[in-house]
């Protein structure tokens, strides 16, 4: 069994108006010190067998039918190490 991580973020030139709603509440909850927020979402998907070639590439085609909407998101997949 694995877990495979998808990230999914706005693409940067995407206005991003949550992440910038974070960003400036942050200073009136006593933070300081950060000048940008991207809000994003992640996914966790876990295999029945190993995260080898094919199922990544499997998981790459569920992030772009129906994780990611890859016209203003970006995506990235990675395996968790357990």
């Amino acid at each position: 069994m694995a877990r495979v991580i998808v990230d999914v973020m706005l693409k940067p030139e995407i206005l991003d108006p949550q992440g910038q709603a974070i960003a400036r509440a942050l200073p009136r909850l006593g933070f300081s010190g950060v000048s940008a927020v991207r809000q994003g979402k992640r996914f966790e998907i876990e295999l029945d067998g190993p995260a080898d070639g094919a199922a990544l590439e499997e998981v790459r085609k569920m992030a772009e039918t129906l994780l990611a909407n890859t016209v203003i998101e970006d995506y990235a997949v990675r395996v968790e190490e357990q």
